[in-house]
């Protein structure tokens, strides 16, 4: 195995066949942490090369971002030839994962049992929409669709007067990211000890449903039923930023001190008398009204006055913050989350990696890769004569370079 370099994954070498934001969002992570990602694209390229901004065309700014530290192969896998390099190169990598559907990547034959053959060792993963078991297999999917299908835009509708809503961020791509890098993690620690290799399904709605069903199967966990399927403090209409005398500010009176400290704070213990307040479990049964009494008082300070009162009631509160003012956020620059790179296109700022690593800390690659800019230089150390890539490029078997 030969990583790109720094992180506690350095030594993984991917084969990244995954394409628009669940996919590159997980290899962005194994990238960040060291593995040697190589982002396997078609003649065309990822379409998130062409989504704008971007400094050049087919390198837009998600690209860029979500392709960090990743070296690009643009291969014609509907040729034979295509095929045959990219099974080679699979012959030494540890990981294997595509965001085809189950068909389209049997048709080419690279599916688990075909990319197995040629390295039985190899962590397989499969990032589909919908699982293979059930009668969605088939269906075409993307964040919108899964948010509709996994119940989270009905949620949302509690909070927007009744109409359906997405969630202003793509959830369930990021989600399911982040599911497939720690299942495959987890895949690559158990072939450590002993597992050998194997093949994981990685699906968004699936993956989406269980996301939610964290806080909101509720009563429904019980058969027969103890409630509705949903947590009632999230989906109360009156859970929202609150309004105060000069803005709007997130505050979170939770547990049973945050609200006895609230009380005391605003000199009115007498609510703490009330029985809708005594209790986590009566607040509740009672949500709106509870929310709704807080929102009435949060009206009357500004929110220099509330942040000075929660800071010192030790209650968990925030202003709100736009997307502009997180590029500036104090906090963000005290914490060095913000990277900045002179790169050849300008320079770029990009989000850190969250995570921290006292041993094996790691580290930004470069921008996205422009397509298929390494893939001589990667098939060239995986044993390629000049004449077989030269030959590979005649053909239109391998592209860009």
């Amino acid at each position: 195995m030969a990583g790109r370099g720094k992180g506690p994954l350095a030594g993984v070498r991917v084969l990244d066949l995954t394409s628009v934001l669940m996919g590159p969002y997980a290899t962005q992570i194994f990238a960040d942490l060291g593995a040697d990602v190589i982002k396997v694209e078609d003649p065309k390229g990822d379409t998130t090369r062409f989504l704008p901004p971007g400094p050049e065309a087919g390198r837009g700014a998600m690209f860029i971002n979500l392709n960090r530290g990743k070296r690009s192969l643009a291969l014609d896998l509907k040729q034979p030839a295509a095929r045959e390099a990219l099974l080679r190169l699979a012959a030494d990598a540890d990981v294997f994962l595509h965001s085809m559907r189950a068909g389209a990547i049997k048709r080419l034959g690279l599916d688990y049992s075909a990319v197995s053959e040629a390295n039985p060792q190899i962590i397989y993963a499969n990032l589909y929409g919908f699982g293979r078991a059930g009668r969605y297999r088939d269906y075409p999917a993307y964040d919108d669709i899964v948010q509709a299908a996994a119940g989270l835009a009905d949620l949302q509708s509690r909070l927007n007067g009744g109409e359906p809503a997405y969630l202003a961020t793509v959830v369930a791509d990021k989600v399911a990211g982040l599911t497939a890098a720690y299942a495959i993690a987890a895949a690559l620690f158990a072939r450590e000890k002993g597992a050998g290799g194997q093949e994981i399904e990685v699906p968004m709605f699936e993956t989406l449903v269980s996301f939610t069903c964290a806080e909101h199967l509720s009563g429904s966990l019980f058969d027969p039923p103890l409630g509705p399927p949903e947590y009632p403090r999230v989906v109360s209409a009156e859970r929202r930023p609150y309004r105060t005398a000069d803005g709007y500010i997130g505050v979170m009176i939770y547990t049973d001190r945050h609200w006895q400290s609230f009380f005391d704070a605003i000199g009115n213990p007498e609510w703490s008398r009330d029985p809708m307040f005594k209790t986590i479990a009566d607040r509740t049964h009672n949500i709106g009204t509870v929310l709704g009494r807080l929102a009435d008082v949060m009206r009357q300070r500004t929110n220099d006055e509330w942040m000075e009162l929660f800071k010192t009631a030790q209650i968990p509160a925030m202003p709100i913050h736009s997307m502009t003012d997180l590029l500036h956020d104090p906090h963000l620059e005290e914490a060095s989350f913000w990277k900045e790179r002179e790169t050849a296109s300008g320079k770029m700022r990009f989000p850190g990696i969250p995570t921290d690593f006292s041993v094996t800390p790691g580290e930004i690659g470069e921008p996205g890769p422009a397509h298929g800019s390494d893939g001589a230089a990667i098939l060239s150390a995986a044993g390629f004569a000049d004449q077989e890539i030269a030959s590979l490029k005649a053909s239109g078997a391998l592209c860009g370079c």
